[in-house]
């Protein structure tokens, strides 16, 4: 009985080294540590730890969106397009990791009479108050963990206002203890990709207003074998689920605008970080 627990202890005892081991490699670590990933779901615990000791202090929560965007484009056309510039946002951003992209967003209302995008099957919708929780839950999570600057980007249109109201209610209630919560409203709203086409010689009734001309040229960027998706000619109307020519679609476009989208984020953020100081 004796020898039994003598292993026993010897065991617990042996655990509780490797894990102090282990914390004490990645803060030894931590001063030159640069993690192999920025999205968090790809990253192990204790790697998380030794970013925030590396000074990974600012984390981008992006939304997309589950909706219809008619018959030539996947229903995770949002989630692509935002996974992408959120990283590229990261890495210029330097010290910035990226949360899991959050899929499920206001897309209209359920009934027997249902709105917005949930008219069209595969379309997936939250309404706004338990988005605003969902958005609010994830925000505490990163705040607790010890990131201090939170930043929510949203690559549609219905996530804009629930971000804003948000981002300023738990950057009130964090300002005393120096977490700031700032969503990053540019990336959508002013992000220019109107001017830029239109200076193409493209008009607003080919550039359409979802599921067209940009939506479908940034598909086309960042998930190239989305391209061979769309028949020709494809049936126009709100009734096949989009507005604009997505026949017109190139990557190259897409390319463009992307990094539009990238730069006036960019640009947003460090002028928050500079009013902030």
């Amino acid at each position: 009985m004796r020898r039994f627990l003598c292993s026993r202890n010897v065991w617990v005892f042996c655990l509780a080294g490797f894990a102090f081991a282990t914390l004490n490699y990645f803060q030894a670590a931590s001063a030159t540590f640069r993690p192999k990933q920025l999205f968090l779901e790809e990253m192990t615990w204790p790697e998380v730890h030794a970013a925030l000791e590396a000074g990974y202090r600012t984390v981008i929560i992006p939304t997309g969106g589950t909706e219809q965007n008619g018959p030539h484009a996947v229903l995770g056309k949002h989630n692509f397009v935002v996974a992408h510039t959120s990283a590229q946002i990261a890495e210029r951003l330097g010290g910035t990791l990226i949360a899991p992209v959050i899929a499920y967003v206001p897309e209209g209302d359920f009934g027997a009479s249902p709105t917005g995008h949930m008219q069209w099957p595969g379309t997936i919708s939250l309404p706004g108050p338990i988005f605003e929780q969902l958005l609010e839950a994830t925000i505490r999570s990163f705040a607790l963990h010890g990131f201090d600057e939170i930043l929510l980007i949203g690559d549609s249109g219905g996530n804009q206002a629930a971000q804003s109201r948000v981002a300023a209610a738990m950057n009130l209630e964090f300002a005393p203890s120096g977490i700031a919560v700032q969503h990053i409203s540019d990336y959508y709203d002013n992000n220019g990709q109107i001017a830029y086409l239109e200076s193409l010689g493209f008009d607003k009734e080919q550039i359409g207003t979802h599921a067209g001309l940009r939506d479908t040229s940034e598909l086309f960027f960042v998930k190239p074998d989305e391209a061979n998706r769309i028949p020709l000619p494809i049936p126009s109307g709100w009734n096949s689920g989009f507005n604009g020519r997505p026949d017109l679609a190139t990557s190259e476009i897409g390319e463009a605008l992307i990094l539009l989208k990238i730069e006036v984020a960019l640009t947003q953020i460090h002028r928050l970080r500079d009013a902030g100081q």
